[in-house]
C-alpha cells in the first residue's frame, strides 16, 4: 500500500532516529556525503527543519533563519538535541488538519502537500548519517516511490539545484534499490568518510 505523507513523516522521524542512535560523540564530527558538511551539519539541518515544520502545523508563523553552519543550531549533547524536538513533532502531524491550506515558504498549499519535501529530507539524511560512520542503510520501497511521485512531476532544473538535489549520479552495477535512489538524488551511492 502506498505511504501517504503523514506516514511517510512519521515513518522517516523514526527512521532519522534510529540513525542519530547509531553515533557516538566522536562521529559528529566526521565528514558527510553532503559537502562541506560533517553529520553534525546534517543533524543541524534536519532539526532546525522539523523545528520549523512543527511551528508551522502549530498555526504559528516562524521565520526560516537557517545556522551557517548548520550544526550551530545544534546545543548540548546532539542525540538529546534531537530527541527534544521528536514528541513535538509528531505530535503536531498527528493532530494536523492534513487537507487544511496554509502559508508555507513555498506559498499556499495543503499541509499534506508542505510535508512531503520534509519528510523526504528525513530519509535521505539519515542515509547520510549512517555514511558518516560507514555503514550501509537501506531505504524501504515506500519511501522511494513516495520520493519519486512527489519529484519526478516537478521540472528538473527546480529540483536540481542546491537547495535540493544534486545532478543525478550513475547508479553502480548491481546497484540496490537505496543505491539507485540515492545517486538519483544526486549522491555518490558508495561514498565513504575516508574517500
Amino acid at each position: 500500500m502506498r505511504w501517504q505523507p503523514d506516514q511517510v513523516y512519521l515513518n522517516g522521524i523514526d527512521f532519522f532516529s534510529k540513525a542519530v542512535d547509531q553515533l557516538e560523540t566522536s562521529d559528529w564530527q566526521r565528514p558527510s556525503p553532503c559537502e562541506g558538511w560533517k553529520a553534525l551539519d546534517v543533524l543541524g539541518h534536519v532539526g532546525s527543519a522539523v523545528r520549523f515544520g512543527t511551528l508551522l502545523l502549530r498555526g504559528e508563523q516562524p521565520a526560516w533563519k537557517p545556522s551557517d553552519p548548520p550544526g550551530a543550531a545544534v546545543e548540548g549533547d546532539p542525540a538529546a538535541w534531537w530527541k527534544a524536538k521528536v514528541e513535538p513533532a509528531l505530535e503536531a502531524v498527528r493532530e494536523a488538519d492534513l487537507e487544511a491550506v496554509v502559508d508555507s515558504p513555498m506559498g499556499r498549499r495543503k499541509v499534506s502537500e508542505g510535508l512531503s519535501f520534509p519528510a523526504l529530507d528525513l530519509w535521505v539524511h539519515a542515509w547520510d548519517l549512517a555514511r558518516c560512520r560507514g555503514a550501509e542503510l537501506e531505504i524501504p520501497a515506500e519511501a522511494i516511490e513516495f520520493a519519486h511521485l512527489v519529484i519526478d512531476p516537478i521540472p528538473a532544473d527546480q529540483v536540481r539545484s542546491p537547495r535540493v538535489f544534486g545532478a543525478e549520479q550513475e547508479a553502480p552495477d548491481g546497484a540496490t534499490p537505496t543505491e539507485a535512489f540515492i545517486a538519483w538524488t544526486g549522491r555518490d551511492p558508495r561514498w565513504a568518510p575516508n574517500g
